[in-house]
């Protein structure tokens, strides 16, 4: 058989191009023992610090006291000293695991929706105040448009957002005044625009600050917090993703901004805001998106609906009595003062000896 001759004459300029080699890339597919691992690692964290939890609202202590020595803040030997004390901290790891989850799952859904491949959540289990440090996605694919950048972006916040409200409403509910005469404690919560409307919707006749948290109330706390820095418009947070996506040319000053807006309020209100000012300032440079098309007008109402759920969730105090003048002062300044003290008296030994 003969080799196939081309239909164009040669007169055209056209001549036959050998093929070519077409590489497809495929993605590993997800390492789902080490995804159901971390989960249940971090079910473990959450569940002991929630029977730590649990333990200071049956005391009608603030819910991160720690005053009583005899537990601590990790009470890991409770697991075969006292397992039955760790069957109460689900009423936190379970609420806390099931915001975090419809969070995550809000982003891998939509991501799936758009084909973009997008890892399932990991789960990052830490002995903290919260024993989590949350949970997060890997979008390792092209996201196609700002229409699917948008949704993508919006849905983990919605999605985590209306359970952390329903946990807030539950466990106001169940929330009980604290014992006469209780100290109050460094790091408690400071409360969202969330916590006084549900305090409100229930008639709550004690003030916020007053109340010794269920568990459940503390894991709402929790959701309206991440909700609230995932919401931070800027960087490649899920509230940088709306704001590109609605505003792409916008987003790096928008971001430069809220950067330094962080400094001050870290400086007054929390220390931790620095942390997030360094973040949003080393992903101000959004990964590029086409710019047409444009998102729809439903989706510009849904970026105003963005903007409220950060109003409701976010506070310029997370934690009380940990600003930047507070935390500087009581750890740095001794130690700047004794170094000045120092300095002082070597530059006089130096004036005698002159």
């Amino acid at each position: 058989m003969s080799e196939p001759t081309s239909t164009f004459p040669p007169s055209l300029g056209w001549e036959p191009q050998p093929p070519q080699e077409v590489w497809v890339v495929r993605h590993r597919g997800p390492r789902w023992w080490l995804h159901f691992l971390l989960l249940a690692a971090t079910l473990l964290s959450t569940t002991v610090v929630g029977a730590r939890i649990y333990a200071n609202f049956a005391l009608r202590q603030p819910v991160f006291s720690f005053s009583n020595d005899s537990i601590p803040m990790f009470p890991l030997q409770w697991m075969w000293q006292a397992p039955t004390k760790l069957m109460y901290g689900f009423y936190f790891s379970v609420t806390l695991m099931f915001i975090l989850l419809a969070h995550e799952m809000g982003h891998y859904l939509y991501a799936r929706h758009y084909r973009v491949y997008a890892t399932p959540p990991f789960f990052i289990p830490f002995p903290s105040l919260i024993g989590t440090f949350g949970a997060f996605i890997r979008i390792r694919g092209i996201i196609p448009t700002r229409k699917a950048l948008f949704d993508i972006g919006i849905a983990g916040p919605i999605a985590g957002f209306i359970p952390s409200c329903a946990a807030v409403l539950v466990g106001l509910s169940l929330s009980h005044p604290l014992m006469f005469g209780s100290a109050p404690q460094e790091n408690e919560p400071g409360f969202p625009l969330a916590f006084h409307l549900a305090s409100r919707w229930l008639h709550l006749d004690v003030p916020l600050g007053s109340l010794s948290l269920h568990p459940i109330a503390v894991a709402g706390w929790v959701g309206m917090f991440a909700t609230a820095l995932n919401l931070l418009p800027g960087g490649q947070l899920d509230g940088g993703h709306i704001l590109f996506s609605v505003f792409p040319r916008l987003h790096r000053w928008v971001t430069l901004a809220v950067v330094f807006a962080l400094v001050p309020l870290a400086k007054y209100y929390w220390v931790g805001w620095l942390v997030w000012a360094v973040v949003l300032w080393l992903t101000s440079q959004h990964p590029s998106i086409p710019r047409r098309p444009g998102i729809s007008t439903q989706r510009k109402w849904l970026a105003v609906f963005a903007v409220v759920m950060l109003a409701m969730s976010f506070t310029p105090a997370p934690f009380t009595h940990s600003s930047g003048r507070e935390v500087w002062q009581k750890d740095l300044w001794p130690e700047i003062h004794d170094g000045l003290h120092s300095l002082d008296g070597r530059a006089r030994r130096m004036m005698h000896r002159k």
